[in-house]
């Protein structure tokens, strides 16, 4: 169990494909979101996770898994929505979602003030504190998701995994494992 300082506050290191990130996650922005995320670095679910969707200015974001098994396994853990504490400024980690309390693994990082997504419910609980250039580095080449862009489609991501990706979108880059650090 962890003590009250973590329960607060703890810091994650996310070892990319373009060099390390430190993530620093305040529960009091959003505590369910906070939770869920630690959940899932625990359980090992953010190992070999591309970044699916990179639009430079807006976001990078990430969180299906390679393996469509552990993927489905979490696709109907839903959590309810955080009220939104803090403003999706640069640098700022939220959960994606596709309306109310549909929060699941993905996650994006704001590469800009996306400000306007604060009034539709998308609550950060988490910044990057070291390496934000990675992040910044990632492959954005694809651009948009099928079926608005030439990038991965989400279902056939979700469906048939990694295999997916690496065939059709090999410059891709990829969330290769992350941790929970002292």
């Amino acid at each position: 169990m962890p003590d009250n300082n973590e329960m607060i506050s703890y810091r994650v290191l996310l070892e990319t494909t373009k060099g390390a990130v430190v993530i620093q996650v305040h529960r009091d922005w959003a505590p369910l979101g906070a939770d869920r995320f630690r959940e899932l670095v625990e359980a090992g679910y953010y190992s070999d996770v591309a970044y699916f969707r990179v639009l430079p200015g807006f976001v990078a974001q990430f969180g299906i898994s390679g393996d469509p098994a552990l993927s489905s396994r979490w696709r109907e853990k839903a959590i309810r929505d955080d009220p939104c504490g803090k403003s999706n400024m640069r640098g700022t980690i939220t959960f994606a979602m596709a309306g109310p309390n549909t929060r699941t693994t993905q996650l994006f990082i704001n590469y800009g003030d996306n400000g306007r997504l604060d009034e539709m419910g998308f609550s950060p609980f988490a910044e990057v504190v070291e390496g934000m250039e990675h992040i910044d580095a990632l492959y954005s080449g694809y651009g948009e998701g099928a079926p608005h862009g030439r990038g991965p489609d989400q279902g056939r991501l979700q469906r048939e995994g990694n295999a997916y990706l690496r065939a059709d979108f090999p410059k891709l880059d990829y969330l290769v494992s992350a941790s929970i650090v002292a």
